[in-house]
Formats: structure tokens, C-alpha cells, sequence
């Protein structure tokens, strides 16, 4: 099923209304990005992979970059494919999959389009590819997650290009700050994301110079949140390192976790030096996928 929505791009597109526990459950889907290149490719194979376990359709979104207000309309690096076009790479798309999906296009900034998806499909987690950046230092990267989180704060999977495989995580691993934090209404979607697919949980404290939190203390944060209930197995670990952001991405490997978990707190993603945030550093440096958890405080 294809249809077309055309979000108006307008402020009250920012805030997509809360889902309630049985929208969660009732109909479980994940809003997947896709521009058809390689990055939105291989999130779209990893998100596929984890639709089974899940039991949840796909919503698969294009989104025409045409909002004058976009920072890349007049560089030269958008390159919009006609409403043909974009029909024909949907279809194809849909006839290779197995799992339900629908379609949708939208129009303007990406941010905006997927607030406005987002308010009428209440899914489980946006999945979005990271294309390579290894070639651009971080504070001139303009990446559509950040954007997407200061527009419409939802739980977001970024997968990184170059992933190794596709197969859905059984080794998760939860970085946290030791500060209390809340999911609020998304705390049920990601404890069924976790408990469907069976992961085992490894909660990581970096500690760097000046952190006053115990190990237990940490621990309690999570707990606290219900993430850890009925899991099969949640490990603490702790390591020492300079830099929060550097110490998760050395543990962050893929001969040892599938996924790294990270909390986003409003006041890192709200701000205007986010890229130099831990959360920003994970998103654009991790080797493994990464599950941001934007926390209500």
C-alpha cells in the first residue's frame, strides 16, 4: 500500500503526540527512512530482520528534501528523484519484502516529515542508515538524527553503513551516566524491543575524572526505568577513561555487543554544541548500531 502525506513543516509538527501503552502493542511497527542508497539500504535489511521477532509491519518513508529552509537545498547535495521515480523504487522495495509494509512519501525537511509520521503511526523505534563520514570532522557533519531528535525526540535506531551483519542483537550494551533519567511513555516499547529479542544486557559506566557514582547507583538508575524486567541476563561493567564518548566506543565492538543503547538527555540534544555531545560522538563514530533513548529529564 503506497499513499503520499505532505507534512507542512510548521512548529506544531514538533511534537508528535505521546503513544499510549496499548497503540504501543496493538499494532507494533518500525518507521524506517530510506532515500535508496546504501546507508537507508542496510538499515532497511536490519530493520526487516528485526520486524519477526517483533511482530511488526514496516513503515517505510521517503521524504522529497524540497523545504526551501533545508540546509542542503542550495549545495548541490540533494538530488530528488521525480514523483515516477519514486513510486517505481518504492514498489520494488515492497515486492522484496517479507514482512507487511507500508509506504509512504513525504515532503520537506526530514525532521518534520517524520514528526508527522510519527504522530499517525506511533511506532516502536525510527531506523535510519548513517552513510560514511569518515571523511568530514563532526562539527561540519549535518546528520538527519540529530536533526530528527531536536524536532521529534523518539527512540531512533541508527545503523551504521558498514555493518557486519544484519542478524538482530542478542548482546546489548547499555551506556549510562549514572544520573537518574526516565523514558516515560517510550519505556514500554523499548522493554518489548529488548524482551522479544531475547538480548542479554551489559550496563556500562564510564567513569572519568570527578564521577562520584558507585556501580550500584548506576545500576539502580536502570532498574528504576523497568528496562532490565525479565531480561535473561544484565551484567554491570565498569571502565576508566578521559572521555565518556571514546571509553563507550572502545567497548562498543562488534566481536563483543551487537548494539549499543545510549540516553540522550534534553539538555544534550537541545542544545546547539550537540555534536560535541556523547550521545552525537557514539551516533557518528559507533561500528555497531546504536539505540538512542531520548530520557523526559
Amino acid at each position: 500500500m503506497m499513499s503520499s502525506n505532505h507534512p507542512s513543516g510548521t512548529p506544531a509538527a514538533q511534537s508528535p503526540a505521546a503513544p499510549t501503552q496499548s497503540t504501543l502493542f496493538k499494532s507494533s511497527s518500525l518507521l524506517i527512512l530510506t532515500d535508496f542508497f546504501q546507508a537507508s539500504n542496510r538499515a532497511l535489511d536490519y530493520a526487516t530482520n528485526l520486524a519477526e521477532p517483533l511482530a511488526a509491519r514496516l513503515v517505510l518513508l521517503h521524504v522529497r528534501r524540497d523545504s526551501p529552509l533545508d540546509p542542503e537545498m542550495f549545495t548541490g547535495e540533494l538530488s530528488n528523484l521525480s514523483h515516477e521515480a519514486i513510486a517505481v523504487a518504492l514498489r520494488s522495495v515492497a515486492r522484496q519484502l517479507t514482512v507487511p509494509i507500508v509506504a509512504e512519501v513525504g515532503h520537506g525537511r526530514v525532521a518534520y516529515a517524520v514528526a508527522d509520521a510519527v504522530s499517525r503511526h506511533h511506532p516502536s523505534l525510527i531506523v535510519l542508515g548513517r552513510p560514511d563520514y569518515s571523511a568530514t570532522p563532526d562539527e561540519l557533519v549535518q546528520t538527519t538524527s540529530l536533526d530528527i531528535l531536536r524536532v521529534a525526540p523518539y527512540p531512533m535506531l541508527v545503523v551504521p553503513h558498514a555493518i557486519q551483519t544484519l542478524a538482530p542483537p542478542r548482546r546489548v550494551l547499555l551506556a549510562v551516566d549514572g544520573e537518574p533519567f526516565t523514558l516515560g511513555p517510550y519505556a514500554g516499547s523499548v522493554r518489548h524491543l529488548l524482551h522479544s529479542l531475547g538480548t542479554a544486557v551489559t550496563v556500562l559506566h564510564v567513569t572519568t575524572e570527578g564521577s562520584a557514582a558507585t556501580m550500584p547507583q548506576v545500576l539502580e538508575t536502570v532498574l528504576q526505568t523497568g528496562l532490565a524486567v525479565d531480561l535473561p541476563e544484565v551484567e554491570p561493567r565498569t571502565i576508566r577513561h578521559t572521555n565518556a564518548a571514546e571509553g563507550i566506543l572502545e567497548v562498543a565492538k562488534p566481536a563483543d555487543y551487537d548494539m549499543v543503547a545510549v540516553v540522550a538527555r534534553p539538555r544534550s540534544f537541545l542544545g546547539h554544541l550537540f555534536h560535541r555531545s556523547v550521545t552525537a560522538q557514539v551516533l557518528l563514530h559507533s561500528e555497531i548500531p546504536v539505540l538512542v533513548l531520548p530520557a523526559s529529564n
